[in-house]
């Protein structure tokens, strides 16, 4: 028995022991535990005391993108991490304009294009100096909108290798600016040159990023462009310009957030006023010189009217080479052709003048000269009138108005055929019944030639000035009006 009480006491302190080293164990990988997240987070702070002191005064905007930059915490392929969409604001600083003459519909323009987003990888301490970090080397590194222009013609290379700025700000706003030379492929109504206003678009979208990603709005929803103060412009005369939202129906590709800027032209009134139209009435109005001259005067009505016709050929050949090739009728072709008819047709008047001149006269008619063929034969249409006025139409017409008269007054000069073979006019109480007296017209000669030609050229005197000027105020009403 005793024996067996010896053995059960050994066999409790066994387990006493093994319980004792259990604890020991427990307690050991306790304080390694301990010891390791210790270490751990000192080195986490040496870490971040590292990384804050890279932001502390003295150090270069180079080592602070540098640190901003590690692989580890910063990758440029993806979206910067913000909520929603990602806001792109857009700007445009306009800083010259060109266009190479005044007939082209390409348009040169420079300007600058802003963007702006926020990416909160790129935040930094505010401990540092600087308000905004110079990442112009880093340009590969940060990741960019990958904006690009359509609906232009193209582009032109940069003047200056460096054309573009690339700012961080402490926030973790980008700034990227960049300076685009575009050569614009204009819209223009031909049909009314020079009086139209050509129109110039383009419109930046993201080639890769739907609109559910990015979207482009223009900063401080600004409805126009700003300009330079030292803008400056070589024959494009800008009178207007918007930006917008790409409108759906003008978007390839309508699930695309796009931005479009118009850009309105004008051309230079005065130069084509100066170039082409006034020298044209010149020459116009120079063919009519010859309604003046006497019909026989062939060297002068000749040298006049051609001459007149080559320099208005010359001239309209000259300015229309420079003009755009167009199917349709243009206000320059319309210009062209009636000013050309005019000046045809005088030349035809003195052709017509001349032959109707040089006929030999009917029934040996003498043309006395010195006369005025207008005023030659105005005795002959007041006697005319006078007679009308004898006539019994007139003397009814008097009955009615006195009733006290009865008759014909005894003055009064009548025409009848009783008095003889021949017709005469005499007193209405003179032996011829007034019943049988009516108004004798007397045949009229036929005219002199020379005086059909001077009558001709007195009506073209006045014909042609009017018709002219009423072609003048007809075609800059209208296509003014068009425009």
């Amino acid at each position: 028995m005793g024996w067996v009480a010896l053995g059960r006491r050994a066999g409790g302190g066994g387990r006493l022991s093994s319980n004792l080293s259990l604890s020991f164990a427990s307690l050991a990988s306790s304080f390694i535990f301990t010891t390791l997240c210790v270490l751990t987070l000192a080195l986490t702070l040496a870490t971040l005391v590292r990384a804050e002191d890279i932001f502390e005064e003295g150090k270069s905007d180079k080592e602070i993108l540098d640190n901003l930059l590690l692989s580890t915490r910063y990758d440029k392929r993806l979206l910067p991490p913000v909520q929603g969409t990602l806001t792109v604001n857009v700007s445009v600083l306009l800083l010259s304009l060109a266009s190479p003459d005044e007939s082209s519909l390409k348009y040169e323009v420079e300007f600058l294009l802003q963007q702006q987003w926020y990416d909160p990888r790129l935040r930094y301490s505010n401990r540092s100096r600087y308000e905004f970090l110079n990442a112009i080397h880093h340009h590969n590194d940060i990741w960019l909108p990958d904006t690009y222009f359509i609906m232009h013609g193209d582009f032109k290379d940069p003047l200056i290798p460096v054309h573009f700025a690339l700012r961080i700000y402490r926030n973790g706003t980008v700034n990227y600016l960049m300076r685009r030379h575009l050569i614009l492929s204009c819209q223009g109504r031909l049909n009314i040159f020079p009086f139209d206003d050509p129109q110039c678009s383009f419109a930046i979208e993201s080639i890769s990023y739907e609109q559910t990603a990015i979207t482009y709005v223009w900063k401080n929803d600004e409805a126009t462009l700003r300009k330079s103060p030292s803008l400056t412009t070589l024959n494009a005369y800008l009178i207007r310009n918007q930006t917008l939202t790409c409108p759906i129906k003008a978007s390839w590709r309508g699930n695309y957030s796009c931005l479009k800027v118009d850009l309105i032209f004008t051309r230079d009134r005065a130069f084509y006023f100066t170039t082409v139209f006034i020298p044209g009435i010149i020459l116009v109005t120079s063919s009519f010189i010859t309604f003046w001259l006497e019909w026989n005067a062939v060297p002068a009505r000749v040298m006049i009217g051609v001459t007149t016709m080559l320099n208005f050929f010359t001239t309209s050949n000259g300015f229309r080479s420079t003009l755009p090739v167009v199917s349709n009728l243009t206000a320059m072709n319309v210009w062209d052709g009636v000013c050309m008819c005019f000046i045809y047709a005088s030349l035809l008047e003195f052709v017509c003048v001349n032959y109707v001149g040089r006929k030999r006269p009917l029934h040996n008619v003498v043309y006395r000269p010195g006369e005025n063929p207008v005023t030659q034969r105005l005795p002959a249409v007041l006697s005319r009138i006078g007679i009308l006025l004898a006539s019994p139409l007139g003397t009814k017409k008097r009955e009615g108005g006195n009733a006290t008269t009865g008759g014909n007054e005894p003055n009064e000069i009548i025409a009848c055929t009783n008095c003889g073979p021949n017709p005469c006019t005499h007193t209405a109480t003179n032996g011829c019944a007034a019943e049988c007296c009516f108004v004798q017209v007397r045949k009229k000669e036929p005219p002199h030639p020379i005086r059909v030609a001077k009558t001709i050229d007195v009506i073209a005197r006045v014909l042609f000035p009017i018709a002219y000027s009423v072609f003048l105020v007809f075609f800059f009403y209208h296509y003014k009006g068009v425009s």
